[in-house]
């Protein structure tokens, strides 16, 4: 069993993503999830797929809407 970089990248994404479900601070599950998504564009980019790359991207707007600048309004 051969395992390439692109591969790994995918796993790790996949794990970030799922570990963000297990927070129940939703901060710290946006975080997680963040490093997951960017795992994931990256992951999409070595594949190449544009899907995963921009449903991530969107994703990963998302998550730093409600991080930065919803928290800097409220």
């Amino acid at each position: 069993m051969d395992i390439n970089p692109t591969e790994i990248i995918g796993y790790l994404a996949s794990l970030f993503v799922l570990l963000s479900f297990f927070k129940k601070d939703i901060r710290q599950l946006r975080i997680i999830n963040s490093i997951g998504c960017a795992l994931f564009v990256a992951y999409g980019i070595m594949l190449p797929s544009i899907p995963v790359i921009i449903t991530n991207v969107a994703i990963l707007f998302v998550n730093g809407y409600y991080l930065f600048w919803k928290k800097a309004v409220a």
